[in-house]
């Protein structure tokens, strides 16, 4: 998994960061030299101010509806040659909770690279509800776009 962030530097811990300045070159080849095809979606937590399970939900939300049964001949080293470059835009006050490795996972197959920007949406959910585990009453929206190509 690669990460590319284009965060402030203050929102993100300093192994994100490390990761993200190490991806970060002018002569790199893009991840993805051949695109398939690009699907957006988005997904919230309304309780619980959990960046993971918004992000997780809008790159559900992105690929629930696809099948691609042709992979196996349109790329070179089918399912497992797939390469995915996937762009989350989540509010920067809720980066530092994001947990990659739960957003990679609804991914079945294919190389991910993760590029995390500034973006996303804060909206009141209208109440806190201590039981749910709400800090404030913050609705998290995330925002992705998944490239899916090799």
């Amino acid at each position: 998994m690669v990460l590319k962030s284009t965060a402030a530097s203050g929102d993100m811990d300093d192994n994100k960061k490390d990761e993200a300045s190490s991806s970060a070159s002018t002569n790199e080849k893009p991840h993805c030299e051949h695109v398939l095809f690009v699907e957006c979606g988005f997904g919230n937590d309304s309780h619980g101010q959990n960046p993971t399970k918004a992000a997780v939900r809008a790159c559900r939300n992105a690929i629930e509806f696809n099948s691609i049964p042709s992979i196996n001949r349109l790329v070179p080293g089918g399912y497992e040659s797939l390469k995915l470059d996937v762009i989350l835009a989540i509010p920067p006050k809720y980066q530092q909770g994001l947990d990659l490795e739960a957003v990679k996972s609804v991914f079945p197959y294919g190389e991910t690279k993760f590029t995390i920007q500034d973006g996303g949406m804060i909206a009141p959910s209208g109440i806190a509800i201590d039981s749910l585990g709400d800090k404030n009453d913050d609705m998290i929206v995330v925002c992705c776009a998944v490239t899916v190509g090799y």
